[in-house]
């Protein structure tokens, strides 16, 4: 049996995967540790296209951000998202403010019973993000 060497979560966009790697930097700072960048090739042959693969680590998770070679009749989905334990409602405010610049909200920051302090909110790329803090065990 073949053992599996590693699980990310990988966003493929449509173009703006540079952008979207300086929203995510921007929002974590240091929680946002930028790794690999390779772009697809030029007319010159110089890297200096869309992104062909980005990879990231957000608080120890691996994620990955490229830009589609070709146009898909599908979008990204909320359905989907990525959960973010943050450290305290300072931290939490200071991401959300971030992230829905351009974006969407599916639920106010608040308390929703299983946390005291909880949001959603959809970036201006359509990535989605549940930003919690103390969730109940």
């Amino acid at each position: 049996m073949t053992q599996t060497q590693g699980a990310a979560t990988l966003i493929m966009l449509e173009g703006g995967a540079e952008g979207a790697l300086d929203l995510y930097a921007e929002a974590f700072g240091g929680d946002w540790v930028a790794g690999l960048l390779a772009r697809r090739e030029g007319d010159l042959g110089q890297a200096t296209g869309p992104v062909l693969h980005a990879s990231a680590e957000l608080k120890g998770h691996r994620v990955m951000v490229v830009d589609s070679g070709v146009s898909h009749a599908f979008g990204l989905t909320p359905s989907i998202s990525l959960w973010v334990d943050c450290a305290d409602q300072a931290e939490l405010d200071r991401v959300w403010d971030v992230l829905v610049d351009g974006g969407q909200v599916y639920m106010p920051r608040g308390d929703y019973g299983f946390a005291p302090y909880f949001g959603w909110v959809g970036d201006r790329y359509g990535v989605t993000w549940q930003l919690c803090v103390g969730m109940a065990a």
